[in-house]
C-alpha cells in the first residue's frame, strides 16, 4: 500500500491575509487611505507648503483665488487662506488624535468594569445613558459654560461622546462571546476568569471597535468644526478647519472663496475617513 502522505493544503491569501490589511487593500480602502493621506500630509507639512502664518495679517483683504503669493485667496483681515486652512488641518488632527483614543480607552475600561459584575453593569448602563441623553451639541455648551471655550474643552466633549460608544460596543460583545461554546469549555477546563476574558473573549469581541474608530474620528471632526462654527471652540485667531468657515459666512455672497478651502477639506477627510470604515466593516462581516 502507498503510504506516501499528501503535503497539506496551503491556508488561501484571502484566508491567511490580516483581515484589516485586507480591508484596506479594496478599493474602497485604499481611496479612503489616499483622501485621509493628502489631507494629513498637507497639514503636517503646512510649514513648507506656506511661506505665510496663519495669524499674519495684511491690508489685502479678500484676494480671489490666484492671487499673487496668495493660492487660496485672503480672508477679510488679509489672512492667507492657504496658510489658515493647513494650519487649521493641524489643529483638528492634534484634537481628535487626543479625543477619540481617550474616549475609546475610557469606554472600554468601563466596559470591562460592567462585564465583572451585575451592580457595576447597572452602575455603567445608567451613566451612559446619561451621557447619551445629552445631544452633542448640548453637552459642549455645558462643558464650555463651566470650562469656557478653548482646546481643552474639545477634546473633552469629543471623549465624552465617544465613551458610551465604545463601552456598549465592546460590553455587546463580550456578552455574545462569553455565551459561546469555546468559552464554556475553558471554564470547564478550570481556567480562571480572568484569563478567559483576557486570551478568549477580548480577541473575538474587539474587532468592532476598529470600524468604530474611524466612525468616530469622522464624527470628531464634525463635533470640533460645529464647535468652532458657534465660536465655542478653539479661541481666535488660532485657525481651525470650523473656525475659518465660520468667519466665512458673512462673505459669502461677495467672496465665496474664502469658506471654498474649508469645506473642501472637511469633505475629503470625512469622506476618506467613512470609506476606510465602510471597507474595514465589510472585511469584518465577512
Amino acid at each position: 500500500m502507498n503510504t506516501t502522505r499528501l503535503p497539506a493544503r496551503r491556508p488561501s491569501r484571502a484566508r491567511a491575509r490580516n483581515p484589516y490589511l485586507a480591508a484596506l487593500g479594496t478599493l474602497r480602502g485604499r481611496l479612503g487611505i489616499a483622501l485621509v493621506a493628502v489631507v494629513v500630509l498637507a497639514g503636517l507639512l503646512a510649514p513648507l507648503l506656506t511661506g505665510h502664518g496663519p495669524t499674519d495679517q495684511s491690508a489685502d483683504g479678500l484676494r480671489p483665488f490666484g492671487a499673487p503669493g496668495h493660492p487660496l485667496g485672503t480672508d477679510d483681515l488679509g489672512r492667507d487662506l492657504l496658510s489658515r486652512v493647513l494650519y487649521g488641518i493641524r489643529a483638528d488632527l492634534g484634537i481628535i488624535a487626543v479625543a477619540v483614543p481617550l474616549g475609546a480607552l475610557a469606554g472600554c475600561v468601563l466596559a470591562l468594569l460592567a462585564a465583572a459584575h451585575p451592580v457595576a453593569d447597572t452602575v455603567v448602563q445608567r451613566a451612559f445613558d446619561l451621557v447619551l441623553a445629552f445631544p452633542g451639541l448640548i453637552l459642549a455648551l455645558a462643558v464650555t459654560a463651566i470650562l469656557g471655550p478653548g482646546r481643552l474643552p474639545v477634546v473633552l466633549v469629543i471623549a465624552l461622546a465617544e465613551i458610551p460608544v465604545f463601552g456598549r460596543l465592546l460590553r455587546g460583545g463580550i456578552l455574545v462571546q462569553r455565551e459561546r461554546e469555546y468559552v464554556v469549555a475553558a471554564r470547564v477546563g478550570g481556567t480562571s476568569r480572568t484569563r478567559v476574558l483576557v486570551r478568549h473573549i477580548l480577541p473575538n469581541a474587539t474587532d468592532p471597535l476598529v470600524v468604530q474608530i474611524a466612525v468616530s474620528l469622522t464624527v470628531a471632526v464634525f463635533i470640533e468644526g460645529a464647535m468652532s462654527f458657534l465660536g465655542v471652540g478653539v479661541r481666535p485667531p488660532e485657525p481651525t478647519l470650523g473656525g475659518v468657515l465660520s468667519q466665512s459666512v458673512p462673505y459669502l455672497a461677495q467672496a465665496p472663496h474664502f469658506a471654498a478651502g474649508p469645506l473642501i477639506t472637511v469633505t475629503a477627510l470625512v469622506l476618506g475617513l467613512s470609506l476606510i470604515a465602510e471597507a474595514l466593516n465589510r472585511e469584518i462581516r465577512r
